[in-house]
């Protein structure tokens, strides 16, 4: 199955004894995903992006990864997998939007969409003071507000130009185009 995660942190992680950068904790998460046997096939460069929201701590990175998964894993199994490798980093969940060691979201599984167009529609369209206080309780997919969001796009762009969205119907690249200007230029590549 080819999968898509979006990948962000914005605290260092104290794995073993060894302190990490956000940068170098997105690099562990993704060797660790390889360690699982996700078949890498393609990851992005690190982009320094603003918390969101704006104030709430410092500056994230971010990246994309893309691969393929074998067939038997479901998109929940997948998804377990990731938060069991956020824990290994140190994420607690301890707030909506808060800061922390690694953040990895399940963006797309193929063009599987979970659990159904009228719900997927529901949390996509969500207003943002309704997003701070709800979350699902089952797997959405794609990821709700991917198509919203310049930190996600413009490194899954770079890695999965083509993928078309499949509600949406619209590829990576067309979605990170139809944003404002304004928030496509908070996205600098690090280094």
């Amino acid at each position: 199955m080819f999968t898509l995660v979006a990948l962000g942190a914005n605290l260092p992680s104290d794995l073993t004894s060894t302190r990490r950068s956000s940068a170098e904790t997105l690099q562990a998460a993704i060797d660790d995903l390889v360690g699982f046997g996700f078949d890498l096939q393609s990851q992005s460069k690190f982009y320094r992006t603003p918390c969101f929201p704006a104030g709430a701590g410092p500056d994230y990175v971010n990246a994309a990864a893309a691969f393929y998964i074998n067939d038997n894993l479901s998109a929940d199994d997948i998804l377990s997998i990731l938060h069991h490798v956020e824990a290994r980093h140190g994420r607690i969940r301890s707030g909506r939007w808060a800061s922390r060691t690694l953040d990895i979201d399940l963006l797309a599984v193929d063009d599987i969409v979970a659990p159904d167009p009228k719900t997927h529609q529901f949390w996509r369209d969500l207003p943002l003071a309704e997003q701070l206080v709800r979350t699902p309780e089952q797997l959405i997919l794609p990821h709700p507000r991917l198509a919203d969001r310049a930190f996600v796009l413009v490194p899954l762009a770079e890695i999965a130009p083509d993928w078309r969205h499949p509600i949406l119907g619209k590829t990576a690249v067309e979605l990170r185009d139809a944003l404002p200007k304004t928030d496509l230029d908070t996205v600098k590549p690090l280094q």
